[in-house]
């Protein structure tokens, strides 16, 4: 969900970009410090990044002022947790606004808390409920990606809810509007990137299995599908 630039009012757009403010700088912590911890991270990291540059940069008409397109966050927040995939996601936006006019910089903000905070946790809590269940592994990666590509779809139709109600119905009327719109063409995306993800993750866990049992998604033993012991408290 990229809002246009200069779409949302003015005060509309500081608010949000005051209320990101702070899970971008704990993300730039976090992400510092796995780097320095473990540099040979920077690979997966990379791509990661890459991943949601290249789905969050395919376009397709959605209401005035925004557009649909899958997100690619999900993947980032289940390896890295979601304060690192915050700042992944927000260079992407930053270098989507400036190199592709794909969204913009006054509403960066707005983007940010919706694509690379919203949908992030919303996908990585999904992803852990359903780990300490004992859900098989894909199943729980599916689940985390298509919540995180959903859920930036329903803030972002808050936001645009909130900046334009309805003359009539005000918020509630403005918020089924956008939520309604948005949902014919982000449904089938996020079930896409659903399944993409997991098609990556396949991969991963055939090249990366070392790097993967570190970062608590694939655990040794009998017990695969869900973290225990302090693993489970590091994750």
């Amino acid at each position: 969900m990229h809002i246009a630039e200069g779409f949302l009012p003015p005060a509309h757009a500081v608010a949000w970009g005051v209320a990101s403010a702070p899970f971008v700088v704990h993300g730039v912590r976090a992400l510092s410090r796995e780097v320095r911890e473990h540099p040979e991270s920077t690979l997966l990291l990379g791509a990661s990044g890459a991943f949601t540059f290249v789905l969050s940069a395919l376009k397709l008409p959605s209401v005035t002022g925004s557009c649909s397109h899958p997100t690619g966050t999900g993947l980032g927040a289940i390896l890295f947790r979601p304060p690192v995939m915050t700042v992944l996601g927000t260079i992407t936006l930053l270098f989507q606004a400036l190199l592709l006019a794909h969204g913009g910089l006054t509403t960066l903000g707005a983007n940010a808390f919706s694509m690379a905070i919203a949908g992030p946790w919303a996908g990585y809590g999904t992803y852990r409920l359903l780990r300490r269940f004992g859900v098989p592994l894909m199943v729980t990666v599916f689940s985390g990606a298509f919540v995180a590509d959903l859920s930036t779809y329903c803030v972002t139709s808050v936001q645009l809810a909130l900046a334009f109600p309805d003359p009539g119905s005000g918020f509630l009327g403005a918020l089924g509007t956008f939520g309604s719109v948005f949902a014919v063409t982000q449904i089938p995306l996020a079930v896409s990137e659903g399944l993409l993800t997991v098609l990556v993750m396949r991969l991963l866990v055939q090249s990366s299995k070392g790097e993967l049992t570190r970062l608590g998604v694939l655990v040794t033993g009998r017990r695969t599908a869900q973290p225990t012991g302090t693993e489970a408290v590091a994750r």
